[in-house]
């Protein structure tokens, strides 16, 4: 059994790197099993998925529609709306009926959501239960 015995004049110098091909065994390891344990995981139950189809809803004449513009000014159908205390009390009086219309918001693309925000709290507060937002439908093609 021989034994080296370095002197001090020698390279020797303290090696401060950590050796990383034990590491990458292991993740290569673990790669292997999670690549064939993942299938076994994955398979569900075979349904049908519905297909979505872009159709525009109908709307009844009984629906309100409440328009916002820019300025925050809201609308009624075609009637304009004082206040805010004013809308509630209109969505309060719809929302008594039977069965309850829906309420479609039509705001304006550059109104602060701040105005449109006010119009949710009012149907939240006067128990409206659909409440609708009207967007421009996409270009075709």
């Amino acid at each position: 059994m021989a034994m080296h015995v370095a002197s001090g004049d020698d390279d020797d110098q303290v090696i401060s790197t950590i050796n990383t091909t034990p590491l990458v065994d292991v993740m290569l390891v673990l790669l292997i099993i999670f690549l064939i344990t993942i299938p076994v995981v994955v398979q569900t139950q075979n349904v049908t998925l519905p297909h979505e189809v872009n159709r525009p809803r109908l709307t009844k004449p009984d629906d309100v529609n409440i328009a916002v513009n820019r300025e925050g000014h809201l609308f009624w159908n075609e009637l304009h709306l004082k206040n805010d205390e004013d809308l509630l009390g209109r969505l309060k009086a719809v929302s008594s009926k039977l069965p309850q219309p829906e309420v479609h918001i039509r705001g304006d693309q550059r109104t602060p959501y701040e105005h449109i925000a006010k119009v949710i709290l009012a149907c939240q507060r006067a128990g409206i239960a659909k409440v609708g937002f009207i967007t421009e439908p996409p270009a075709k093609g």
